[in-house]
């Protein structure tokens, strides 16, 4: 079985889809996926940033 996020399978995304799609509408959902990209994509940069920074921390003691 395809497993996505490791705990979301692809019947559960599916569904989490269409209920995305009932609530919000056809036109809003890209508008959704990019600010959802967006962000994802800055906690990515800010997490990156910080375990560089420990790992800088313990190189130095």
């Amino acid at each position: 079985m395809l497993t996505t996020f490791g705990f979301l399978d692809v019947p559960e995304l599916s569904i989490i889809l269409v209920i995305a799609l009932i609530i919000f509408g056809p036109g809003k959902l890209p508008d959704i996926g990019k600010s959802l990209g967006k962000g994802i994509a800055e906690f990515k940069k800010a997490t990156d940033g910080k375990s560089s920074e420990t790992k800088d921390e313990r190189i130095e003691k």
